[in-house]
């Protein structure tokens, strides 16, 4: 079970509301979100509602200073939506795929993986199947840059989820990291 306590004001000031699953809008319960807690499991959070925009991975720990710290490459005005990322015990499993609609070429993943041009020779991640476990994707190799969050499920196109214009090149398990 997650815990987070999301903060109007910087430093863990201003009006609080506290989380434990996931909030597609916290509008009705502070005006903006400029620090947060994360008192157990791990988060992430969004900056528009509906779990929507620019993605941002949150373990336990202290972020005095949201917008600072997401300030590297990602322009975050404030978080306006949350999602607690269940603990996953077993294997991991996911397809990438070059192209849209489980198109072009197809790679399976079980771990972790710093760069898909190296290791699979693929130039692009476009769709993907997640069978088994929980994952973010990276935009650039080396588990760098905007991320995306992906639970089971099927994605037939990252553009349309909103992703246009995003190259992902790095996958990573959610395992211990929480």
């Amino acid at each position: 079970m997650g815990k987070i306590v999301f903060y109007e004001d910087r430093n863990f000031q201003g009006r609080s509301y506290e989380c434990m699953s996931d909030c597609s809008d916290m509008s009705s319960y502070l005006s903006r979100c400029q620090s947060c807690r994360v008192e157990s499991g791990c988060f992430m959070v969004y900056e528009r509602p509906n779990f929507m925009g620019n993605q941002f991975f949150l373990r336990r720990g202290e972020y005095h200073d949201m917008q600072r710290m997401m300030s590297m490459g990602m322009m975050f005005d404030s978080i306006r939506s949350c999602r607690m990322i269940p603990f996953h015990r077993g294997q991991f499993r996911m397809r990438i795929y070059e192209r849209e609609n489980f198109s072009g070429q197809m790679s399976e993943l079980m771990d972790d993986c710093d760069n898909i041009m190296d290791r699979y020779r693929m130039s692009d991640c476009m769709s993907s199947q997640v069978m088994d476990g929980h994952w973010l994707m990276y935009e650039q190799p080396h588990f760098r840059g905007r991320m995306m969050y992906l639970r089971p499920g099927e994605y037939r196109s990252f553009r349309e989820m909103g992703m246009s214009g995003m190259r992902f090149m790095s996958m990573r398990r959610i395992t211990d990291m929480c």
